[in-house]
């Protein structure tokens, strides 16, 4: 597989170039991402455990399916592209607000994203790609908050600061 790269962008998300992921990781470089939120008809939020290999927040759990689009790709281009290449489906998805974080982890990594929130819905069957997901499990967003306040270090990151504004 060759190198993936991200999207730098400015705090406006205007482009200003491209750099191969894992170094905009490790200089904590700003970039663009977007982030997933599926609902089931019962209101409840498909969560993903993040696979045990991941290069950071491995067997974290976090929303629905998050990533990077690619040069030249829509933000809602590539969270269907990686809906489907994570959880094995796709449905309609909406862009609902955007917002920037940055947090350090354990390994020198760094992620500063100008992530892009997306919201969906969704009842069917859902065919994890083992690569990215460990397991998935729907949560009522009730319980979700409660588990959070309890066990914060069970979620990623950008999670816990996105579901602030998305769980309300």
């Amino acid at each position: 597989m060759g190198l993936e790269y991200v999207i730098l962008v400015n705090e406006n998300d205007q482009e200003i170039g491209k750099m191969e992921k894992q170094e905009a990781h490790e200089k904590g470089l700003l970039h663009r991402a977007f982030s997933v939120f599926i609902f089931n008809d019962q209101k409840e939020l498909l969560l993903q455990q993040r696979a045990l290999t991941k290069y950071h927040s491995a067997g974290l759990w976090t929303n629905t399916c998050c990533s990077h689009p690619r040069v030249d790709e829509t933000i809602v281009e590539a969270a269907h592209r990686r809906l489907q290449e994570e959880m094995g489906f796709d449905c309609f998805l909406e862009v609902k607000t955007s917002f920037i974080y940055k947090a350090d982890f354990d390994n020198g990594l760094t992620e500063h994203e100008f992530d892009h929130v997306l919201v969906g819905n969704f009842n069917g069957e859902v065919i994890i790609n083992p690569t990215e997901v460990a397991c998935y499990k729907w949560v009522a967003i009730d319980w979700l908050k409660q588990d959070m306040m309890k066990n914060p270090n069970n979620y990623t990151a950008w999670f816990k600061i996105i579901s602030k504004n998305i769980l309300n």
